[in-house]
């Protein structure tokens, strides 16, 4: 393995987040066409990006703390590290689980509920996130920030679903509701079990 190929893998990591944050239709298109692994798109994109949210938060509470309703908590560095330590496992579970679901309910909508094409779905549709997470560094910027980011991953989620999953344009509205409630369930479900686990 040569020096150049982690600087290309990066470039192209950056390249493909770029994509999707400003071309999501055409970047859409490409990757629909790529062949990928479960293994490539966990190394290569999902596990370098999920990590931004959690590094970013971590530091960000170690510096700042977080003020809630005026309220200013400054939790320990070991309480701090052990969060962020929970919160990246529980984005690598959730963008697995979440495109189990996804593949399970294509068919249902008139789909192909092909799971490498599910787990490549929300592994590009969560850049948005993902991305937003480096404003973390300062708590009170990245909670609206982060509102933010993830709407335009609904949008990203959107846009990418009838085509990746091969839906019909005219039962696509449906599919994504039906996603987007399985996605809220197990958003809740995780942070519950993160709140448990802490």
């Amino acid at each position: 393995m040569s020096a150049a190929e982690p600087s290309s893998r990066r470039a192209g990591r950056v390249a493909r987040a770029a994509g999707m944050l400003f071309r999501p239709g055409e970047t859409w298109t490409a990757i629909d066409a790529e062949p990928a692994t479960v293994s490539e798109l966990y190394l290569g994109y999902i596990a370098p990006l999920a990590a931004i949210t959690p590094v970013c938060g971590a530091i960000g509470l170690a510096i700042f703390g977080a003020s809630i309703a005026g309220i200013h908590l400054k939790p320990s560095l070991v309480e701090t590290l052990v969060g962020a330590v929970i919160d990246y496992g529980l984005a690598l579970i959730a963008t697995y689980v979440l495109a189990l679901v996804i593949a399970g309910l294509a068919p249902a909508f008139g789909g192909v509920g092909n799971r490498v094409q599910a787990l490549k779905l929300t592994a590009y549709a969560g850049t948005a996130l993902w991305v937003a997470g480096v404003f973390a560094l300062y708590p009170t910027l990245g909670f609206p920030l982060a509102i933010l980011a993830g709407l335009y991953s609904l949008y990203l989620l959107y846009l990418g679903l009838p085509r990746l999953m091969r839906a019909p344009p005219e039962r696509s509205l449906t599919y994504f509701a039906a996603v987007l409630l399985a996605a809220l369930a197990l958003a809740l479900l995780l942070r519950l079990g993160g709140a448990f686990v802490r």
